[in-house]
């Protein structure tokens, strides 16, 4: 099943006078369970197409089909919904909020979905004891580890259940070992059916997932199975 459709997908930004192209005829299509590395050096229009993909931002031309719904035609409420239902973000920089407890940051999705409190409540228990953070989730942010946050945003991302996990250079702020066991923790998600798509410019990190897309001066160069894959 096909969860994310894209079609002859272009991206123009204005720059004073002049118009610069970031997408050039993306065409990419995920489906279901897949686990999916987006490499290119700065420039080459990743961060763009997977804000695109996050429903973040708009294809100047092309259509966006995700679970079968054309993403053009919805409204900023309807798209507002699609990306805390459908779509788990990770980030770099972990966007937890500092007062809150790692409890508290990872219910937040769910009160913009009106979930029942007590409901929230249990789910959230139960995420963070899925990513190994059952001892702390009443610990604020600076009271944990640079990889204990990125647990925390983790599991706030599978909060909702969502379709897609997309994780944006999950591991660009941590060392090594935090790094390695974040990608397991990722590969355990994809075993487990999440349909996951990590933008990285590391080729260790892709070296995780099963599918590698790279993209250069806005076009897809390459779109192959991961030896992980072929194994």
């Amino acid at each position: 099943m096909k969860i994310i459709e894209l079609k002859h997908i272009y991206k123009d930004y204005p720059l004073g006078e002049n118009v610069v192209k970031v997408l050039k005829d993306i065409n990419l299509d995920v489906s279901k369970g897949e686990y999916v590395s987006l490499m290119g050096p700065s420039g080459s229009g990743k961060s763009t197409l997977m804000n695109i993909i996050g429903a973040l931002d708009t294809p100047t031309s092309g259509t966006y089909l995700l679970k079968g719904t054309d993403v053009g035609q919805l409204s900023d409420d309807e798209l507002a919904g699609i990306r805390n239902k459908e779509i788990g973000f990770v980030f770099q920089t972990f966007n937890l909020l500092p007062r809150l407890t790692a409890l508290e940051n990872v219910m937040l999705p769910m009160i913009y979905a009106h979930v029942p409190k007590k409901q929230r409540l249990e789910r959230a228990r139960e995420v963070l004891a899925e990513v190994g953070l059952a001892d702390r989730m009443h610990h604020r942010p600076n009271q944990l580890s640079g990889g204990q946050r990125q647990r925390v945003a983790i599991a706030r991302a599978l909060v909702n259940r969502p379709s897609i996990i997309l994780a944006d250079e999950p591991t660009g702020n941590l060392d090594s070992q935090s790094s390695e066991e974040i990608m397991k923790l990722f590969d355990r998600l994809n075993e487990q059916g999440n349909t996951i798509i990590i933008v990285t410019h590391e080729p260790d990190i892709a070296a995780h997932t099963k599918r590698l897309v790279k993209l250069l001066d806005g076009r897809i160069t390459y779109d192959e199975a991961t030896e992980k894959e072929r194994v």
